[in-house]
């Protein structure tokens, strides 16, 4: 499950913001989660917990913000909507299609005391 690597990724996002921003606690980390970033919200809140526990972020709030897949069509230059990682080009059926958007996380916003 690399979602708990990932997990460990945010906790050391957190902890140097702590160092540089000077807060003690983390009440809520906004993760934004792209629908073709192979990482799957429930096993990242499962793993959220887990790692969180005995740190400055412990008990905070998980909220994930899901976004769109995207991607253009290498053979017609189609912008296209994307639900998985590889399909056809539903203008041209091509499958050359070049991940645009959705194909990432990253840590939004932190909300600190």
């Amino acid at each position: 499950m690399h979602e708990m690597s990932l997990a460990e990724s945010v906790l050391n996002i957190i902890e140097e913001a702590a160092r540089t921003q000077h807060f003690q606690s983390v009440r809520r980390v906004v993760l934004e989660i792209g629908k073709l970033s192979a990482v799957e919200p429930d096993a990242m809140r499962f793993c959220f917990d887990a790692v969180m526990r005995g740190t400055l972020a412990e008990g905070a709030e998980l909220e994930i913000i899901e976004t769109a897949g995207a991607g253009m069509c290498l053979a017609c230059g189609a912008a296209v909507e994307m639900q998985a990682q590889y399909g056809l080009c539903p203008r041209c059926d091509s499958p050359r299609l070049q991940i645009t958007a959705g194909n990432r996380m990253r840590v939004q916003d932190l909300i600190v005391a």
